[in-house]
């Protein structure tokens, strides 16, 4: 069995990782800002912390205001998604499974976009209602996958995500035809579709926040359960899981986090793929590591991503999910050679 002292030292590794990132992201951009300064004007915003200021306005400005808080809700997107990857490939034993490719974001996504371009009210009293709205989206279109993967008794690899893959070309038409009928400048609404946090304040890393953490914590706390319901369903049985209860409550809660992320983000493929792809590659398949070291990974990953994405064409931006689509195309098909030619399943 396992210890819990391996698993914190790679934790340990992972938020090591996962701060460079952070460091190394918010310092670049069409005006560099040098590391040092980066970091005191960041710790001068903390309580009962002075620090002499000796930095231009204008960089506070954009440290503070412009970067940090977009590199922060990139790092919780990211690993929502990874995290949420990671729960897909042990509910469906499919190394394959990833809330691009099932359908989840897409339906997330599809919900978002009938919210954002119709009179319906994006909040509430304060509260954000894209994320419920769009877990509903997802919710739809994982039971839509779901079922059609099991017809015949058995959960099929194959059907699963052909299915996925219908769900998201038919959300993304429909969400597609909606924008252009509801918008004559629908650049915004492509660049949120695309996959972008160039918007993202402080006010989107705390709507997300409260999705983030407690479904998390869950996630995480059914992993040695979830290396269990990777056997089939008798033997997990037989070892005392209540597969349909524990199946279910992931499902429900890599969809919420999901629907979260894509309600900041857009829709933004593959980090859920890969994240957890590199997890189990270097630190192995158990459960109890691989969905923290997911969710550290897919931080780091859409974090650097990100700074990709606004500073190799700058001072332009290209959407962030075009940036993880040129990476995550070439390792699915890598992912999808591999499970074909070891001819085994989850």
């Amino acid at each position: 069995m396992q210890s819990y002292r391996p698993i914190w030292k790679q934790i340990s590794i992972g938020i090591s990782l996962l701060l460079i990132a952070i460091c190394v992201s918010t310092t670049q951009g069409s005006v560099e800002i040098p590391l040092t300064t980066t970091t005191r004007i960041s710790l001068n915003h903390l309580p009962f912390v002075d620090i002499n200021k000796d930095w231009p306005n204008s960089w506070e400005t954009i440290i503070w205001e412009v970067r940090l808080p977009r590199v922060i809700a990139a790092g919780l997107v990211g690993a929502s998604l990874a995290l949420a990857g990671g729960a897909y490939q042990g509910i469906f034993r499919n190394p394959l499974a990833d809330p691009y490719l099932i359908g989840v974001a897409s339906g997330a996504g599809l919900a978002a976009t009938i919210v954002i371009i119709s009179p319906i009210p994006t909040s509430l009293a304060g509260i954000n209602l894209l994320p419920p709205i769009a877990f509903m989206g997802a919710i739809c279109a994982v039971s839509i996958s779901y079922g059609l993967s099991r017809i015949g008794g058995e959960i099929s690899v194959t059907t699963l995500i052909l299915s996925g893959v219908a769900i998201t070309f038919l959300a993304s038409a429909t969400t597609t035809f909606l924008m252009l009928q509801s918008s004559p400048d629908v650049r915004p609404v492509l660049s949120w579709l695309l996959g972008g946090i160039s918007s993202a304040g402080w006010q989107k890393g705390l709507w997300l926040m409260p999705y983030v953490l407690p479904c998390s914590i869950i996630i995480i706390a059914y992993a040695k359960k979830l290396n269990v319901l990777m056997l089939d369903d008798n033997q997990a049985l037989q070892l005392g899981i209540d597969v349909k209860r524990v199946r279910l409550t992931l499902i429900i809660t890599a969809s919420l986090i999901t629907a979260a992320a894509v309600s900041v983000s857009g829709m933004i493929g593959f980090v859920g793929l890969m994240a957890p792809h590199a997890a189990r590659l270097i630190w192995g398949a158990d459960n109890r590591s691989l969905l923290p070291m997911s969710f550290l990974i897919g931080g780091f990953l859409l974090i650097i991503a990100d700074m990709f994405a606004r500073t190799i064409l700058s001072p332009q931006e290209i959407p962030v999910g075009v940036v993880t689509a040129f990476l995550g195309a070439p390792f699915f098909l890598y992912v999808l050679m591999n499970n074909r030619m070891s001819k085994t399943h989850y």
